[in-house]
């Protein structure tokens, strides 16, 4: 029999930002906390939360989340959070100082790629540092996924 905590884990939803990893090539994953108010966090167990256009800046030696959208929970109170207001990160400081110099690097940038609750049930955002890739790489990528959809349906006729 599975444990509840197995339960939990099937019924939250991932948030994951598809686009991110179609434009942009991923050179290294940093885990972060999220500083949110409760209806967020409601919210985001719904899965109200989508990561198309954000991304993370380094303000003031604080990693900020711009352009997040986590949609407004309809059992809150009066008091409701707002949609698209930056919401900070929780990193160390060594963390931040490591991402401050790869992203003063050439072409650089960090890029949100998935919300998720951890087995402590908080809410954790994995950043991506990323170069952007050209239009010439993106295609190639379609055409070798599309060649490959063509010869797994091919075979499949003679199984």
């Amino acid at each position: 029999m599975a444990k509840d905590s197995d339960k939990k884990q099937a019924q939250v939803p991932r948030m994951v930002n598809k686009k991110a990893f179609f434009d942009y090539e991923i050179v290294e994953k940093v885990e972060a906390g999220l500083v949110l108010k409760g209806s967020e966090v409601k919210s985001l167990r719904l899965g109200g939360a989508d990561l198309a256009g954000s991304f993370a800046r380094i303000l003031d030696k604080e990693c900020w989340l711009i352009g997040c959208s986590i949609a407004p929970y309809a059992q809150a109170t009066i008091v409701k959070h707002e949609p698209l207001r930056k919401r900070k990160l929780l990193l160390h400081k060594t963390q931040i100082k490591k991402i401050t110099t790869k992203l003063q690097q050439r072409g650089f940038t960090l890029v949100p790629l998935r919300v998720f609750f951890n087995d402590r049930g908080l809410a954790k955002i994995e950043l991506g540092i990323a170069r952007g890739k050209r239009k010439y790489d993106k295609r190639a990528k379609l055409e070798t996924h599309q060649q490959k959809a063509d010869v797994a349906r091919d075979t499949r006729k003679y199984k």
